[in-house]
Formats: structure tokens, C-alpha cells, sequence
């Protein structure tokens, strides 16, 4: 089968490598229908420690952390209902060393990285899809377990900020989501999320005070960095916490002042959600799965598509370039 796989040097090539067949216990195999090119594909390629040692091991090298695809076959202590179902994959949540990564034509994954999607919507709409809720939703247990009640979305119009306002509204969590113009405020409206802010706009700071203390939102889901954080980190209600999962803006430093940070019993923290509970713990990993395949059928959690590309064109389709939240996808045969 063809398959996009990672070589010495750290660059992607197609190769031919031999399909999975006979699949272990608690591993199905699938026949991929789209896998999407995610900002971490790109970012672990260069850096591949960023990811704690999930990507160390990958059967035949091939890349490729978000699909989608069609279960053909499943191994003994899974059900064979399963075969013929659609499914988003996430290969991370799990590091079995029997995991094909997923841009081939065929792959071979833990049923912990599945997510059985309803008859009613089609695979590739979410191709990318399992990464951005599983996010979202170990955020919302984590800050709920610490006592936190509302959340500030600074990547509003990102993937993982729709997945964190839709599955947050259905917690009855408040959220306030950033954004960087008003085009993508009047979309987020549009798509029923109630409370955003434009960073450029006049009066920014101001408001974002006033709001963040009406609702409550003193968990910050900062997926931007840099010089974003040290602006609201001054503005943010007495014990609030930053916790930083993404770094769209990280060629720029934080700068937080301590008077700040003692001023507001303020905490800064990264978050993952590989070192979530809810992902870390076998039993809640599956409770999450479980409880996102009830809710995936949810429009904010579709994968937006911005080209596809054939396997053989993976080269185009990393240097492919999307309006924000668009993604370049890859599917097998020819486009």
C-alpha cells in the first residue's frame, strides 16, 4: 500500500509498505478515507520532542497523527460490529507499538484511538476532527476537577476553540472567545457562539476586564502565545490560570510582570492533553470516547477542508496554506 513516511533526515516520502493484516487484540484496521495535515504534523516533523515520545515509534515510519476511514477488520476483545462503521482517529491517545501511522492507505490502531462516527455524516468531514474535541473536552474536565468555572478561548476561530466553545456550552461552562478580526467574530456568531471579543479592536482591554469578571472566565485556553498572553494576562479576574497548549505566536516572548502575577495570584501553566487524567487513565479515556461519540454529530466539530491532496502529493499539501481553521487533507488514490 502506499503510505507517507518519515526518513532520517526527518523529510516526507511516499513509499510502498505491506498492509496490515490479522489485527491484535483491542486493534481494528481501516481502510483511510481522509487524514487531515494538522499544525502539529507539521510542528513535531521539525521538533519531534515536543510530543513527549508519542511519535517515537511508528510500524514502517509513516507519519500522520488525524484520519478518518472505514473499519474492515477487528481483533479478538473488539466487537465485529465495528467493521463496516466510520471512524475519526487520533493515533497519540495511545502508543501501541502495533500503530501504522495514519496517512496510508490502510491503517492499523488501538480501538482507544477511534471514534465511531453516526451513519449520518461523512468520514472525511472529519478528518480531523478527534484531535480538536478529545482536546477540548480534557481541558473542560481538567479546569472543572480544579474548581475553575468559565473559560477564555484566545484561538477562538481555531478547530480546537469551536470544539472548546460547542462542548463547554453543552457543560453550561460561559466562554469567551478571541479572535483576530471581526470577519471570524461575525462567523463565530453566526455559528452560535455567544460571547467574542477582536483583539484589534478599540477598547479591547476594557472590555475583555468587564467580561471576563461578569462571566466568570478564569481559566484561559491559551492556544496563541507570545504577545497575546502578555496582553490579558494584566486584564484576567484574581486567580486565574493561563494554560498554554498551542503556539501560533511563540517567536515572541510572554512577559508578565511579577507585581502581576503576585497582584493576581496568577498561574501560568502548560497543558496537554496526553498528561490529562482524562487521556492519562484507561478507564476515563474510554468514558471520553464513549461520551464524544454521543455528541461528535455536532456542525462546530467538522473538520473544515480546505484542498485535497493525493498521498503522492505531500509535498504540496504541507506547503499548502488555507484561510485560518482550513485544512489541507490527503486522501488515498487520486484527487
Amino acid at each position: 500500500m502506499k503510505a507517507v513516511c518519515v526518513n532520517a533526515d526527518r523529510k516526507l516520502e511516499v513509499r510502498d509498505v505491506p498492509s496490515p493484516i490479522d489485527p491484535p487484540p483491542g486493534h481494528l484496521i481501516v481502510d483511510m478515507r481522509a487524514a487531515a495535515i494538522n499544525h502539529g504534523d507539521k510542528s513535531f516533523l521539525a521538533n519531534p520532542n515536543a510530543a513527549g515520545g508519542r511519535l517515537n515509534h511508528r510500524v514502517h515510519d509513516v507519519w500522520g497523527a488525524s484520519a478518518a476511514g472505514t473499519v474492515v477488520s477487528v481483533g479478538a476483545e473488539l466487537s465485529e460490529d465495528l467493521v463496516g462503521c466510520d471512524v475519526a482517529m487520533y493515533r497519540s491517545l495511545n502508543t501501541s507499538r502495533y500503530t501504522i501511522g495514519l496517512w496510508s492507505e490502510q491503517i492499523l490502531v488501538p480501538r482507544t484511538s477511534c471514534l465511531v462516527l453516526p451513519k449520518t455524516v461523512s468520514a472525511r468531514d472529519y478528518a480531523g476532527s478527534f484531535v480538536n474535541v478529545i482536546t477540548a473536552h480534557a481541558f473542560l474536565e481538567t479546569i472543572g476537577a480544579e474548581g475553575y468555572k468559565g473559560v477564555i478561548i484566545t484561538a477562538g476561530s481555531s478547530a480546537t476553540g469551536l470544539a472548546m466553545a460547542a462542548l463547554a456550552h453543552r457543560r453550561g461552562v460561559p466562554t469567551l472567545s478571541l479572535v483576530r478580526s471581526e470577519s471570524a467574530a461575525a462567523t463565530l456568531r453566526s455559528l452560535g457562539v455567544a460571547n467574542v471579543l477582536t483583539t484589534g479592536d478599540e477598547g479591547f482591554e476594557s472590555e475583555l476586564g468587564r467580561r471576563a469578571a461578569a462571566l466568570g472566565t478564569t481559566a484561559v485556553f491559551e492556544g496563541v502565545g507570545g504577545d497575546l498572553t502578555s496582553r490579558i494576562a494584566p486584564l484576567l479576574p484574581m486567580n486565574s490560570a493561563i494554560h498554554i497548549y498551542g503556539f501560533l505566536g511563540a517567536s515572541a516572548p510572554v512577559t508578565v510582570s511579577s507585581l502581576v502575577l503576585m497582584a493576581k495570584n496568577l498561574v501560568l501553566r502548560p497543558f496537554s492533553n496526553f498528561a490529562s487524567a482524562t487521556v492519562a487513565d484507561a478507564q476515563r479515556l474510554t468514558a471520553a470516547i464513549t461520551y464524544l461519540e454521543s455528541v461528535i454529530e455536532d456542525p462546530l466539530f467538522r473538520t473544515r477542508i480546505g484542498k485535497a491532496f493525493a498521498l503522492e502529493e505531500i509535498d504540496a499539501a504541507m506547503a499548502y496554506e488555507a484561510k485560518p481553521g482550513a485544512k489541507a487533507i490527503l486522501v488515498p488514490g487520486t484527487t
